[in-house]
């Protein structure tokens, strides 16, 4: 018989993860990398990990994460909406303190697109007035 899998889906700024939560011993693999190997900051690590804090089921479950777009942050952010989404599967009850702890909130913060005749969103040339 197969075991229970909860699955959710998260995003941060470019980044999309498709997260798996088996029962287990609290184990979160990214993108088949351990997470110490994948996420090289201790404070993301610790991103990560929160909505299991928030609803106390630290080392209940293990995460098989698929991780894909931005950077070290989107990242982190994107698997910790996953696993907060993945976290109402297994119990709807979470649903209250996870969204008094803002995890189930798609964060929609994202990089101003660059407008033309500047060299960034908003940063113009240096005035020369001569």
């Amino acid at each position: 018989m197969a075991e229970a899998q909860y699955r959710g889906t998260g995003r941060r700024k470019n980044s999309v993860a498709r997260v798996r939560l088996v029962p287990g011993t609290g184990k979160i693999t990214v993108n088949d990398r351990p997470i110490e190997e994948y996420i090289p900051f201790a404070n993301l690590r610790q991103v990560v990990i929160q909505p299991f804090g928030v609803t106390e089921t630290n080392g209940n479950y293990d995460v098989i994460a698929n991780v894909n777009g931005g950077g070290f942050s989107g990242q982190a952010g994107a698997i910790r909406h996953g696993i907060a989404r993945a976290l109402l599967d297994v119990d709807p009850d979470f649903r209250a303190p996870l969204k008094k702890a803002g995890l189930l909130t798609r964060d929609p913060r994202m990089k101003e697109r660059k407008k033309y005749g500047l060299k960034k969103a908003r940063k113009a040339a240096q005035f020369s007035k001569r």
